[in-house]
């Protein structure tokens, strides 16, 4: 979409607005006990009273086959292609905390995990340990000394973290040390090309550092890095489009993701309900909202099918204060789908309305997987939202004479 030829002749700029809601791990899978999914369970009258006022139907992130992160998930949203903007882990975190980012320099995500003894990964998040909990680890890791290279590391929240390595020659293609599931061994990070040696010499010096000074420490007692980027240059999705853009997110990554893509980031507090309190009360100020929500995921990261619909139906409850604002285009849009019975991303197409005075309703009867696949949209590349919301928004011209 935003490498469309002619596309800025297409733009019409407008007073109307668009507020874009993306659920983080929007989609899901049947029980095996009950054949339903996380949205089909759900109690959500509001999604489901939008998806029959809307134009619904489902994306695919990336390709039909491929398990999108949540970087090439968002940016697809956002009308670019994921596999010619490839942006690693590292670089979004580190944006998201406000941090400048150099040309010496990469970025790379970590977590505080859990190993055992004889180093098998017993839980990649630590229990999700809480900031306060892992802010003073996170200070233990930021006196680890690499030779020749200049090292931070930065808290992002929870078990996140930020490594910054700096220096000459430093490349970005270097694998993770994630066995990527619990009950393997850690690996040993690798470059992919000379150029990135340096840098994988480095991570290996820091992880081993890294689990003697936090051997003390019950959980969080070993570190995964993963997302290893330098800053990436990416066309403005508010210049291109023309349009004042505002990105409303609690967590740092999507953040970061929007600060990318030329979006205007604005300070909001830790919940959604939060988020919400600063899209009302910066509704006049932008023509297009980018607000996240992000439990959905988080819970079916964790294999927990009924936390899962409970996100859901939490985020149910404060639909009608969006809905209220009146926008002239409203998307409900994922960036990937996250079955609690996989525990993971997937691959599956993922759950998509938009709402506008254009859109009479397609007539399906709840917002779910099923239901929204019979929709008029269909099954399309979710690089096509954009467009379809700034048509809907009557920001787009008539192509041709």
């Amino acid at each position: 979409m935003i490498d469309l030829p002619h596309i800025q002749e297409l733009i019409q700029p407008n007073e109307s607005k668009i507020v874009f809601l993306v659920v983080d791990g929007l989609g899901g899978l049947p029980s095996t006990t009950t054949g339903l999914s996380e949205l089909e369970s759900a109690n959500i009258p509001n999604l489901d009273n939008l998806a029959k006022i809307s134009a619904t139907g489902l994306t695919t992130p990336v390709s039909p086959w491929v398990t999108p992160g949540s970087g090439p998930g968002h940016l697809a949203l956002f009308g670019y292609n994921p596999l010619k903007y490839t942006i690693g882990r590292g670089i979004l975190e580190a944006l998201g905390i406000g941090i400048e980012i150099g040309d010496r320099q990469v970025a790379i995500r970590g977590n505080l995990c859990t190993v055992d003894p004889n180093g098998i990964v017993t839980d990649r998040r630590a229990a999700r340990i809480p900031s306060k909990q892992s802010g003073p680890l996170i200070k233990l890791l930021d006196k680890i000394d690499v030779p020749n290279i200049t090292t931070s590391v930065l808290p992002v929240r929870d078990h996140r973290f930020v490594l910054l390595l700096q220096g000459d020659h430093l490349g970005e293609n270097v694998t993770s040390n994630d066995p990527e599931s619990e009950g393997l061994a850690l690996v040993k990070s690798i470059a992919l090309d000379m150029d990135s040696e340096k840098t994988a010499v480095a991570a290996n010096i820091f992880i081993e550092q890294a689990g003697r000074v936090l051997s003390n420490s019950q959980s969080a007692n070993m570190v995964l890095l993963r997302g290893f980027s330098k800053l990436p240059t990416l066309p403005s999705m508010s210049n291109v489009f023309k349009l004042n853009a505002a990105a409303i997110a609690a967590y740092p990554m999507y953040r970061g993701i929007a600060k990318l893509a030329g979006m205007k980031v604005l300070p909001t507090g830790e919940s959604f309900s939060h988020e919400v309190d600063t899209l009302e009360s910066h509704f006049d100020n932008h023509d297009f909202f980018f607000i996240h929500y992000k439990p959905a995921d988080a819970a079916g990261e964790d294999g927990d099918f009924e936390e899962k619909i409970k996100a859901l139906e939490d985020l149910d409850k404060l639909i009608p204060r969006i809905m209220d604002l009146n926008a002239d285009v409203l998307v409900v849009a994922g960036d990937h789908s996250t079955p609690s019975i996989m525990g993971s991303h997937s691959w599956h197409s993922v759950p998509l309305t938009i709402h506008s005075k254009l859109t009479i309703g397609d007539g399906v009867p709840s917002f779910s997987e099923k239901s929204l696949s019979q929709g008029s949209i269909g099954r399309i590349d979710a690089t096509d939202v954009m467009g379809l919301s700034l048509a809907n928004a009557g920001k787009l011209r008539k192509f041709g004479p």
